[in-house]
């Protein structure tokens, strides 16, 4: 059984938020949204936890200094994409090897089910990279999913980046990954910051893999749910709306 370790990305600020918290903290059901991410990848077995954290990082770490588990949490100074924030977390990495699940602390339904059964059609593929797809019926704002005529990976386009064509599919980026840790190392040092906002992109290190012969897949998660952030106050007041659905809460209660 491969060690499995998580690297949660929560340095964003969320400047549409109107909170001056950390945009991974604003709540859900009063519990930020950070720690619905961490529950599930716990809830999964996953133990090895590492937090990247940036916009006011002593709040995030306060948080998870006073959790009633361990959680590693690394610094993100300057905030120059998700390629750069996983940069961060290299001596964890290192530490850790096996394979490691990479997500957004603003993401508060990547559910266990999803981070596992991920993982299994990761660890059954032989791939070095998975990303944890979702077909949404409006795409709008996400990175699309290419892929070969097999359905293996066949690149990750941003729609800032993408043509008519690729804006046109409806798989996206859930922003969460499942990595061979060795095999992402070997690679994260290459991501440029070549694209139109001049960040290091996390999907970057799926195409260097793929230049170098390895073999990349995607995933598709069974809920479209699973890739929904917030941005402002009423997609959150939404995501709140949606939990309750979950969790068979009514408004009177």
């Amino acid at each position: 059984m491969n060690n499995k370790s998580a690297v949660i990305l929560a340095g964003g600020e969320g400047k549409r938020m109107k909170s001056d918290i950390p945009k991974p903290m604003n709540e859900v059901l009063g519990k930020p949204m950070l720690r619905w991410v961490i529950d599930s990848v716990k809830a999964a077995g996953i133990d090895d936890v590492c937090v990247v954290t940036g916009y006011k990082t002593e709040i995030t770490e306060a948080y998870l200094d006073a959790l009633p588990f361990a959680v590693s949490h690394v610094l993100q100074s300057e905030r120059l994409g998700t390629g750069h924030a996983v940069m961060m977390a290299k001596e964890f990495l290192k530490a850790k090897g096996g394979d490691v699940v990479i997500l957004c602390g603003d993401a508060p339904f990547m559910d266990t089910q999803t981070i596992a059964d991920a993982y299994q059609a990761h660890d059954e593929s032989g791939a070095s990279a998975t990303v944890i797809s979702a077909m949404l019926d409006d795409p709008t704002g996400y990175g699309r999913i290419v892929r070969n005529a097999d359905g293996t990976l066949k690149t990750i386009v941003e729609q800032k980046d993408a043509d008519e064509s690729t804006l046109l599919i409806k798989e996206v980026n859930s922003g969460g990954y499942w990595f061979d840790t060795g095999d992402l190392l070997s690679v994260l040092d290459d991501i440029k910051a070549n694209n139109s906002a001049k960040e290091y992109y996390l999907p970057d290190a799926l195409y260097l893999l793929l230049q170098i012969g390895k073999k990349a897949g995607a995933f598709t998660a069974q809920s479209p749910d699973t890739v929904l952030g917030a941005n402002d106050p009423a997609q959150l007041a939404k995501l709140n709306e949606i939990a309750k659905n979950k969790l068979g809460i009514s408004n009177e209660e």
